[in-house]
This record gives structure tokens, sequence and C-alpha cells, in this order.
């Protein structure tokens, strides 16, 4: 499974601010994110969910293999379950993280596993943000990328599970293209909304002095 740029994206981008001793990454792939956060991060558990038994593999032979194996995790579930036992607990995370599949039905393919990673028939943006308003602190954040074209919707049914935008950075890949990506951040506080864009590249494989300082930690070569 490659490293997408949209999961380096939410990895460097998505706030620490609010200090989290326990974080979880909805839908791991690779565990890139979960990786990334414990770099940035002192959070004593970093806990990842991944429905699809090859990346959840893989994910767990990626946390074993990194520095920071002690405080990593992964489930081999859906996040629907994920979250109910959760709840059922009474556990909460102070930070979620995901980069949820998005493509509708209408553009699933023959392979079962790319449908489960990609196509929001294994987990409906409803079903993500309500599972997230049960197990988020109530001083927690949630940070999420999805489409641009999705952004609206996403906040309304956020909206309605209690969840306010606090932060939208905005993604295209070079200055002509239109956006491509929202990067949100919620929380159960209304506040005045942060707004921002990034352009990833000048030119091909020319890379923005912005998009180089959100994610030089990140890459071996940039």
């Amino acid at each position: 499974m490659k490293v997408g740029t949209d999961a380096v994206l939410l990895g460097a981008w998505c706030s620490l601010n609010n200090f989290p001793d326990k974080i979880l990454d909805i839908g791991s792939g690779t565990g890139i994110i979960s990786l990334m956060l414990a770099q940035r991060s002192d959070a004593q558990t970093i806990d990842a969910v991944e429905i699809e038994e090859n990346a959840y593999e893989q994910t767990v032979e990626n946390f074993e293999q990194s520095d920071w194996a002690d405080r990593l995790y992964c489930y081999h579930c859906s996040f629907q379950e994920f979250s109910d036992e959760m709840a059922s607990e009474e556990e909460k995370y102070d930070l979620i993280v995901s980069n949820p599949p998005f493509y509708n039905d209408d553009y699933e393919t023959e392979n079962v596993s790319r449908n489960k990673a990609r196509f929001t028939s294994a987990l409906s943006f409803e079903e993500l943000l309500n599972g997230v308003s049960k197990i988020l602190a109530s001083e927690g954040i949630f940070s999420v990328i999805i489409p641009f074209k999705e952004e609206e919707n996403f906040i309304d049914i956020a909206n309605k599970n209690g969840l306010y935008l606090n932060e939208v950075c905005r993604v295209q890949g070079n200055p002509t293209s239109e956006l491509k990506r929202s990067l949100l951040s919620f929380s159960f506080q209304k506040m005045v909304v942060k707004e921002s864009n990034l352009t990833i590249e000048t030119d091909r494989h020319k890379y923005t002095d912005e998009y180089i300082n959100l994610t030089k930690e990140f890459y071996l070569k940039m």
C-alpha cells in the first residue's frame, strides 16, 4: 500500500495544541498517520483501527518496526464495532484523526480490499462522525481530510453530531488547479473558524515552501 499525500498532509497538519495523551487513527492503512503522530507527540497511547486484513497486517508490521512500538496498537475491526465497544467502556480520546474512505458507490471496483480502503460503503461520513462523537473527549479534537467538494456536507453532518468546525485548510495541487482537499478540525466547542490555503507544488515535483515546511520532518529527501 502506497503512502499517499493525503495521509502525510493530515499527519503533519493536525493540531497537537491540546497535548493529547490518547490518540486514535481511524482507518490506519499503512499506519503512517499514527507513526507521524508518535514522532510529533508524547502521547502515551496511540491506537489505530483498520478493517481490511492486509492493511491491518501492514500497520502492525510498521508499528512493530518503529521506534515507538510501545505506544502504538492496532485493532482489526470495523470502526462501528470499535466505537460502540469503546463507548460502552466509557473510553475517550483526546485526538482522533482519519483519512476516511471517500469515493461513492458509483465508482466501486472489483477489488474488495480497494473498496474497503477507499469507498464510503465501508464507512459512511454519518457512521464516522457518529462514532467519533461517542468517544471524543469533551475537550478533544477531531481532524480529518476529505475531498473539497464534500466539505459543506461533512460539516453539516458533524454539526448534527455536536461537532463544530474550528479550523480548515483547503489544498490544491498547484497554483492553477482546482481545490482538491479540505483538512478539517472539529471539537465540541463553537469558535471562530481559522481558515487557510495550501498549495503543494509550483511545478511538477517542485514543492512550495509552505508544503516543505509542513512536511519536511517526515521525508528522507525534501
